[in-house]
């Protein structure tokens, strides 16, 4: 009898700890709520509510309708637009990478549990308008791009991809129309933006990037980093990235890309995850590609360049964390290798096993303790 109570007692603590592991994101019952490592929001029957990136609300309301359903119509003008009334949202999956979730217009939309925060709102083939009710003061920068300058200095980004436009009412809110295989996009940015990440919206924007990839650590993250510590954004419908395998000296990723043309893919990691990454070398099917030394270069390797190109830039709007953006000089299927010495400077603690040393340490001392119970 005693040996089977300490049994117990070793499955009781092993369950704590494996619960104490959990990943951080979460799904009401209702579908009405998403808790991801660095996204936060609740989705209503109309809109998406209060989007908190890192524990802040950048955006407190988005709503998407039919442009045919606006009352007035937009002949006027999106500045002029009053209300968007969204309806029929409902919260089609969840996962460790986000959630997405679909309109009755027939929009859909993406949250990605990143840094950055990333929200995708897509068209599907129809023209929809979206108005996103922001906490800071928006401006237009052009009419496809508008800036978001919050209070506490951090600033965000949204922008139209494809088909559209986008700009201010006048209340300050932020009113787009996508139409088509368009998309709006919003990136939340720690600080200020920088020049660097206006060279990745403009390649966003324009098509030259088509993915975005994210790595961070297991603690950040709060989940298991075997596959779960990484978010892919994208862009293009006929690209696709995922990545294969990781530690914190190698990310290695394979992108398939339905046309020949190169692409730009922008991979965003974190220190926790990858050590040094600021001497990362990166290599293309096993080639290595080229250190570039401006986004310019980068872009010019995916037109029809011999060599795929890289550059890595620290991230000073993301809290420490290197930008690797790869411009790879053709397309169909192709492997992606990123290498660094390892260093990560921190605690010493391997990305693809965080407290699993911990796990093994509290299992074999209850195993001892069962061991000398039962010898009893």
């Amino acid at each position: 009898m005693r040996f089977r109570s300490a049994a117990v007692a070793v499955l009781l603590a092993v369950a704590a700890i494996g619960a104490a592991a959990a990943p951080a994101a979460t799904q009401q019952a209702e579908g009405e709520a998403y808790s991801g490592a660095f996204v936060t929001f609740q989705a209503t029957d109309a809109a998406v509510a209060d989007y908190e990136v890192d524990g802040s609300v950048v955006v407190e309301n988005v709503a998407v309708q039919s442009a045919s359903e606006i009352e007035g119509g937009i002949g006027a003008g999106l500045g002029a637009v009053t209300s968007v009334n969204g309806s029929g949202l409902s919260v089609r999956s969840t996962g460790e990478a986000g959630a997405t979730l679909t309109t009755e217009s027939g929009a859909d939309l993406e949250a990605n549990d990143n840094q950055r925060g990333v929200l995708q709102v897509r068209a599907n083939g129809e023209s929809q308008v979206v108005q996103a009710e922001v906490s800071g003061q928006a401006e237009s920068e052009s009419d496809k791009r508008v800036v978001v300058r919050n209070d506490d200095g951090t600033e965000g980004a949204f922008l139209v991809v494809g088909d559209g436009e986008a700009t201010t009412d006048e209340d300050g809110d932020v009113v787009a129309r996508i139409d088509g295989d368009g998309q709006l996009v919003y990136r939340q940015y720690e600080g200020e933006r920088s020049d660097d990440d206006e060279s990745q919206e403009r390649m966003i924007q324009d098509g030259t990037a088509a993915a975005e990839v994210y790595v961070h650590s297991a603690a950040e993250s709060g989940g298991d980093a075997e596959g779960e510590a990484t978010s892919v954004v994208q862009y293009s419908e006929d690209t696709s990235v995922e990545v294969e395998e990781r530690s914190e000296s190698e990310i290695n990723m394979t992108a398939e890309r339905s046309e020949s043309e190169g692409r730009v893919i922008i991979t965003t990691v974190s220190d926790e995850a990858f050590g040094s990454a600021e001497s990362t070398e990166v290599y293309v099917d096993g080639e290595a590609a080229a250190e570039a030394e401006s986004y310019s270069d980068v872009e010019a390797a995916t037109q029809g360049a011999d060599q795929s190109r890289y550059l890595v830039r620290s991230d000073s709007s993301a809290q420490a964390a290197t930008d690797v953006v790869v411009g790879v000089n053709e397309f169909s299927e192709r492997s992606i290798s990123m290498q660094s010495d390892g260093d990560t400077g921190g605690d010493g603690i391997a990305a693809d096993g965080p407290g699993f040393g911990a796990l093994l340490a509290v299992a074999a001392l209850a195993a001892a303790f069962v061991a000398a119970r039962y010898r009893a």
